[in-house]
């Protein structure tokens, strides 16, 4: 472990205590604004106790993580140097995505009675514009590894299909994200245990600017978990599921590895999956279901899962898949 690893692990450390210091004062002016989250009238009954829960959390972490990695890097940024510039990519990214979840977070708090944000299709537009932006940067721009196969020890260049299928991947991972954070602390495990895994393989290339951004983001979402474990005293809301999971799909295709999002990001892949198979049977069948509600998280709890049940069992499932994501990426 070289000293630049090392001081990856420390930034880590240093977003913990910052993002564990600022939570309280967060929470309280998140209150004294009513930020406090609606629930779905189809939840189950378990979720009243988390009316009026503080949402938009997603700034504990979005900020420190922005803040420190700006610091940290002023000089190798002010000095031109593209390798180091290339952070500026997922910072931006996540930055952006949590003013659109923030956007959206407040509309819904204006709009309680209903209960609802932003349009889908104005939500999905903008997150399309920001990820076509984003794609065109990491072809054109930084020129990151195009695309590696377990197994097969040499890059694929796919040409320009890169840039569409760049897209998909932040837009759906955004989304993934968000339909994944529903219970207490699960967002905020899943999400840290894959930043965790692709640091790693970001070690692992060389890439030791984006490993310095995912685990200062694993140290800012450990701090956000002090304060969102079950009870959870605020939420991330879309300010933070939808910068975790655009980050998480940038910090993937910068490493080339963006196949084992598949693998690593298997939880979230399987709630949108779910949402996107109920909907649709739904459809076809006029009315009938294959789950009892999605995402799928909701469908378990209706099966008698308890929430920290819920929230343990797909964490270690996130763990293990990580652990294998990671060795897929040494082969």
């Amino acid at each position: 472990m070289n000293d630049r690893t090392v001081l990856s692990l420390v930034l880590s450390g240093i977003t913990f205590v910052l993002t564990v210091i600022w939570g309280p004062p967060l929470i309280r002016a998140l209150r004294s604004l009513k930020a406090g989250d609606s629930i779905r009238l189809e939840l189950p009954d378990s979720y009243l106790a988390k009316l009026g829960t503080p949402t938009m959390g997603g700034v504990m972490f979005v900020l420190p993580t922005i803040l420190v990695t700006l610091i940290y890097n002023a000089v190798v940024l002010l000095g031109g140097k593209t390798e180091g510039r290339s952070i500026l990519l997922p910072l931006g990214t996540m930055a952006l995505f949590a003013l659109l979840g923030a956007l959206d977070d407040w509309t819904k708090l204006r709009q309680k009675d209903k209960g609802e944000g932003m349009r889908s299709r104005t939500k999905f537009l903008i997150q399309t514009a920001i990820s076509a932006m984003v794609a065109y940067g990491l072809y054109m721009v930084l020129d990151v590894p195009r695309m590696f196969i377990p197994g097969i020890n040499f890059e694929i260049d796919l040409g320009m299909w890169h840039i569409p299928i760049a897209m998909f991947i932040i837009v759906s991972e955004a989304n993934a994200v968000n339909f994944t954070d529903g219970l207490d602390g699960m967002a905020g495990l899943i999400s840290a245990t894959a930043f965790a895994a692709f640091g790693a393989i970001a070690v692992l290339q060389g890439q030791i600017y984006v490993a310095q951004f995912c685990f200062t983001l694993v140290g800012a979402l450990f701090g956000f978990l002090w304060f969102n474990v079950h009870p959870a005293m605020l939420f991330m809301g879309d300010t933070g599921s939808m910068a975790l999971g655009s980050a998480l799909a940038v910090v993937a295709l910068m490493t080339g590895q963006w196949l084992l999002l598949l693998v690593i990001a298997v939880i979230p892949l399987s709630e949108i999956l779910s949402v996107v198979i109920q909907v649709t049977y739904f459809r076809l069948t006029g009315g009938k279901r294959i789950f009892k509600m999605t995402p799928f998280h909701l469908h378990f709890e209706l099966s008698g899962w308890s929430e920290t049940q819920v929230v343990q069992r797909f964490w270690l499932i996130t763990l293990l898949a990580s652990m294998i994501g990671v060795a897929l990426a040494v082969i």
